[in-house]
């Protein structure tokens, strides 16, 4: 089963348990979700009405925690840890693994530094440990580990619940995608178009260029014949020649033999 199909079935009981509860009594569901080791998705139960009605009520903090985990990462939750119960180990190392989504959303190569800083990890094997064993391995995101630059580079992360204000910079940027794309497919045809135009002028040229080389060789073809014709007239044939040649050897003086 894939990471979605589990995370749907799971949303799916949750989603049950808490449409029945009212106040206090949804806590109990909040850490189950915020603490499971499959679930990196939290809108569906932030959008339940009753869970909604804890804004500004003596549980509103309850909402506070469900936030964090649907849009927040550990560095958000270290400055409100004051107005916001203790998280367990669990809930810890959730936060810090739905931080690293967050982080892997605007940069695919994720600098150890960085990653030390607001993970608050102390050593790079510590952090190694984490990116392999509690990352990778739960399938949420792929990656490289590069000991010899100390980044991380991903290629692949799983996406957190959109924040309020997300979805529309979202269909901002699809709106610029798309009319982008529409001009390059009219750039596109335009230049098909040209193909086509430079394809039908270079058959015509080419047809034209054939004829007039069939034209050209017609005309030599009855030049060759004209000049054969006249040659002929002019030396007649090569029997006349000898019988003209035959007739002045007769016509020559005979010679009178020498007295001696």
């Amino acid at each position: 089963m894939d990471l979605e199909q589990k995370q749907a079935e799971i949303i799916d009981q949750l989603v049950r348990r808490a449409s029945t509860c009212n106040g206090e009594s949804l806590w109990p569901i909040i850490v189950d979700a915020t603490s499971h080791p499959s679930l990196f998705a939290f809108s569906e139960i932030l959008a339940l009405p009753n869970v909604s009605q804890l804004e500004g009520t003596s549980n509103s903090v309850y909402l506070d925690v469900l936030r964090l985990f649907a849009h927040g990462t550990w560095a958000d939750y270290k400055c409100n840890a004051s107005r916001i119960p203790q998280l367990s180990p669990d809930q810890i190392l959730k936060l810090k693994q739905l931080t690293l989504l967050t982080l892997a959303e605007s940069n695919k190569v994720l600098p150890y530094d960085t990653l030390m800083v607001e993970l608050d990890v102390s050593n790079v094997r510590e952090l190694e440990d984490f990116l392999i064993n509690d990352c990778m391995y739960a399938g949420i995101i792929r990656g490289k580990l590069d000991q010899l630059k100390r980044c991380f580079e991903v290629p692949f992360a799983a996406g957190r619940d959109l924040r309020p204000g997300q979805l529309a910079n979202m269909l901002c940027t699809l709106s610029d995608w798309l009319n982008t794309s529409d001009n390059l497919l009219v750039s596109i045809q335009e230049k098909i178009k040209w193909a086509d135009n430079m394809s039908e002028m270079d058959k015509k040229h080419r047809k034209e260029a054939e004829e007039g080389v069939e034209e050209l060789k017609k005309s030599l073809s009855m030049k060759g014949d004209f000049g054969s014709r006249g040659h002929h007239e002019m030396f007649g044939e090569p029997s006349g020649m000898m019988n003209y040649q035959g007739d002045g050897m007769r016509s020559k003086r005979r010679r009178h033999p020498v007295r001696r």
